[in-house]
């Protein structure tokens, strides 16, 4: 989610600083809630700027570093499953992962996921 624009923090603020309407009828004014106009406002009285913090970053992935690695796993064997690709990667590189964590990476590197139609299934090819 974005943070607010700047220009509708500095409005709300000059319209809490005017002191005509109470924060409720401001909050409802510009569409905010007014929990979100008291942390402006106390923000404001603190630091000075009503600016948003930047962004925290959230969690590293947990395959990140393990790129390379399941690079050359999927060009040796393509048509890999997810499950077979975390076994291998746990055994190897010490990472747990889940197939959908898995998946994800794979999609990140832009590897293929899917097994080819065309490959031979236990020594049969499919009609």
């Amino acid at each position: 989610m974005k943070p607010y624009s700047q220009d509708l923090r500095e409005r709300v603020l000059a319209a809490v600083k005017d002191n005509k309407l109470s924060q409720a009828q401001i909050a409802g004014m510009f569409k905010i809630s007014q929990s979100t106009l008291e942390k402006w406002w106390q923000r404001q009285r603190e630091t000075g700027t009503c600016a948003a913090r930047p962004h925290g970053g959230g969690n590293p992935r947990a395959l990140a570093g393990c790129a390379s690695f399941i690079r050359t796993q999927v060009k040796k064997q393509p048509d890999v499953s997810l499950g077979e690709l975390c076994a291998r990667v746990a055994a190897t590189q010490g990472v747990r992962a889940s197939p959908s964590m898995m998946c994800r990476e794979l999609r990140r590197l832009k590897l293929p996921r899917k097994k080819s139609r065309s490959t031979i299934v236990n020594a049969r090819r499919r009609a």
